[in-house]
This record gives C-alpha cells, structure tokens and sequence, in this order.
C-alpha cells in the first residue's frame, strides 16, 4: 500500500491505519469517532487527504476543451474561484465528482483518490491538445471546524478574509502553499496543497494550537454525512445521473436548456430532460425513530412492505444524538407522503424525511 508524506505523524500520534483507495489511512485517533467528529464541530480538526489526486490543466483552450467534458460551466468561473464538477457518461450518470479552480491560464483539479488514475486518463484522452499534469510532490490537508478560520490565519495572515469557494495561493516561511475555501464537513475552513518535504512542518505547525486536533476518516465521514454530501462509490456512482443524486444544482442554469451553453456534455441528452422530466428516484435523507443505526444497503420499504428505496449512506449523527441516512427512494412514494420504512433484521424502522444537510453548513460567505 502507499502511504502519505505524513505518514510517520499518524503512527506517532497513535492512528489506527487502514486501507483505503491503496493507502493507508488513519481511521481513527485515541480521541475516538465520536470525540474527533465533535471536536470538529466545537473547534478545528486537521484531516491527511494526500491520497486525492491533484492535477493541474494547461494549454491554449484548456477551459473550453474541460467543459466539453463536464456537465457545469467552467468558462465564466472567476480567477481566483473554484466550482464543484462531475464526470458524467454517455448514458447520463457518474463517473467520479471533484473540485476545480480557475487559475487564470490554468485549472487546478482535485479528484477522488479512488478514481484518480481513471479521471487521469480520461482527462489525457479527452484533452489530447492540452496537458495534463500530475502533482506528486504536495501534500493535501483540510483544517475544518469554527476555529479553523482563526488557527489558520495566525500562521498565513492573508487567508483570514477568504471566502467560501475561493482558491489562491500563498507564501508560509518560504514555501507556496496552494490554498482553498470549502470543506467536506459542512465548516468553515481551508484545503491546503503544500510540497510533500515542508508537509510534516506544516502539519505540526497547525497542531501546536491546542485548538487542532488530527482527526480521521471515520468522523470525516460522519461528518459529510450531516452535511448531506454524496460519498463517491456509494451515494453517486455509474449507476446514477446528478438530477436523481439531487445535484441540480451543480449544474449551472448556462449549461441547461435554454442556456446559452446548454448541453455539449457526455450524457447531456439523459441529463437535462430530468430537470423538467423527474427521474424516478431521489436521493433524499431521513431521520431514523430509535438509537438504532441503518446502515448502506439497508431497504426502504412502505407499511404493505414493498420496497420503495435503498440507503446509500447511514450512520449515527454525533451532532444530532440520532441515527440519518441518506438514500434513493422511488419518486412516487416520495409524491404519496406514504410512511417509509428502514427493513433492518426484519423489523420496520420508521423513517422521517427530512430536508439536507442534516447539520446547518457554516462555510464563511463574506
């Protein structure tokens, strides 16, 4: 397995290590799940994500060409800005999501750790005219939670008055650290892309505020999950288009029809009919009556039984002090109101509907 420039750090900070898109990962900390996702909430938690892949795009036309590839507008991005994207099939559904920043004659582009050398390729192939450039030498880490803002600023100044979705680049003791606004976790705070042999300095630099703490995959994924966000692999994947991932509005009102730049996108003929068309099903998120988690996979079905939908994300909320899920249910149970259930060991488990993100996102806005 691979390990990332901060692997030594975890080890020394007692982490449990696990696989993880052919990494090893810390899942967890002494702190525990519950504690890491809470600190996260309360103050600023530090989380590795190295293992994503980081690209950066160049070449006369790169935003044109990059366009013709995704379902969402790239060309009247702001310098300076970075936007939320999706590779998407013929057949309309998706492949991986990611995030990308203009940045002036280039984009940089961060893609799942899990898909990164598909998204590579289907990048060098798709953009035959332009380069595609791979960067192995940086480090990736998220500061996440309402200290993070403060933390953060203390050791870069400039980064105090970012804003959400923002993605610039700044000087720490010499070294170029590539940094933007948004966040996985439904908090306030930054991504920061720093050259693999400054990483551990960076890192231990964040820690020795007693506000940061190095939290793990497994709060980082309870975590997005009260901020309704999709898990690739799980919530989205080959299997579903972005109008039944209720990601509509990833999709930018230029690229719909009627836009001045509608379609042009691989599966765009599946896709933007869905917007006037409803699919016949939807991620939606529940409310779970009981202490007892649903898991993935579990089957939503109504009061005769009949299966209605299936849970794609589940899990208990630290932040709630009950049990969400995420999931794909039939259109028309969703238009009858009729009550749903979660089938988990043969007992039906009631099931409120209830509007995402489960937990209110904090991001700063200006």
């Amino acid at each position: 397995m691979k390990r990332t420039s901060l692997y030594a750090q975890h080890i020394a900070a007692d982490a449990r290590m696990v696989e993880f898109a052919g990494y090893e990962m810390p899942v967890q900390y002494p702190l525990g799940v519950k504690k890491e996702h809470l600190w996260v909430r309360e103050k600023a938690g530090l989380f590795d994500v190295s293992h994503m892949g980081q690209l950066i795009l160049k070449g006369k036309g790169v935003k044109s060409a990059f366009e013709a590839i995704v379902p969402v507008d790239v060309l009247d991005l702001p310098k300076g800005m970075q936007r939320y994207g999706l590779f998407t099939t013929q057949d309309g559904t998706i492949t991986d999501d990611l995030m990308f920043a203009n940045w002036g004659d280039d984009l940089f582009v961060v893609v799942n750790a899990a898909c990164k050398e598909q998204d590579i390729a289907h990048l060098k192939a798709s953009l035959s005219d332009c380069d595609v450039e791979v960067i192995e030498d940086r480090a990736l880490l998220a500061i996440q939670g309402p200290a993070a803002r403060a933390v953060f600023s203390r050791l870069v100044p400039e980064a105090q008055t970012m804003t959400f979705m923002q993605s610039l680049k700044f000087d720490w003791q010499g070294v170029e650290l590539w940094v933007s606004c948004s966040g996985y976790t439904g908090e306030d705070g930054y991504e920061v892309s720093v050259p693999n042999d400054h990483a551990e300095a960076f890192a231990a630099a964040l820690l020795a505020f007693e506000e940061v703490e190095w939290i793990g995959l497994g709060a980082r994924d309870s975590l997005r999950l009260e901020a309704g966000l999709c898990l690739y692999g799980h919530d989205i994947d080959t299997t579903t288009t972005p109008i039944e991932a209720s990601l509509n509005w990833a999709i930018q009102p230029i690229r719909r029809l009627g836009g001045a730049r509608e379609g042009g996108f691989p599966g765009a003929d599946v896709i933007l009919p869905q917007f006037s068309n409803k699919p016949a099903r939807k991620r939606v998120g529940f409310l779970v009556d009981g202490k007892a988690p649903v898991r993935e996979g579990v089957q939503i079905v109504n009061q005769a039984g009949e299966e209605k939908g299936l849970v794609t994300s589940g899990g208990f909320s630290p932040s709630l002090s009950q049990p969400i899920v995420m999931a794909y249910v039939s259109s028309e149970a969703l238009a009858s109101e009729e009550p749903l259930f979660a089938l988990v060991r043969g007992k039906s488990i009631p099931l409120l509907l209830t509007k995402m993100p489960f937990v209110p996102a904090r991001y700063y806005r200006g």
